[in-house]
């Protein structure tokens, strides 16, 4: 299966902004975090195909995520 991720912030130190992915079918958001080794607590929003979704969302061919870390602010 072949999606696109996509990283912002401080997720992209050390990885990357953008990138095709081929991964297995049936593959969720939690599943992507952890092969990137981002802690699941410092994702903030999580989008797919520009939709806010959960992390258990069972991803799709073709599909983009975009992954944004929390952002603090006073």
């Amino acid at each position: 299966m072949h999606i696109k991720v996509k990283l912002y912030a401080g997720f992209r130190e050390g990885r990357f902004s953008e990138k095709e992915w081929d991964s297995s079918e049936g593959i969720t958001v939690d599943q992507i975090l952890e092969e990137l080794e981002i802690d699941k607590n410092e994702a903030g929003v999580v989008l797919v195909n520009s939709r806010q979704v959960e992390r258990d969302y069972t991803l799709c061919e073709g599909d983009e995520i975009a992954i944004f870390p929390l952002i603090a602010g006073g």
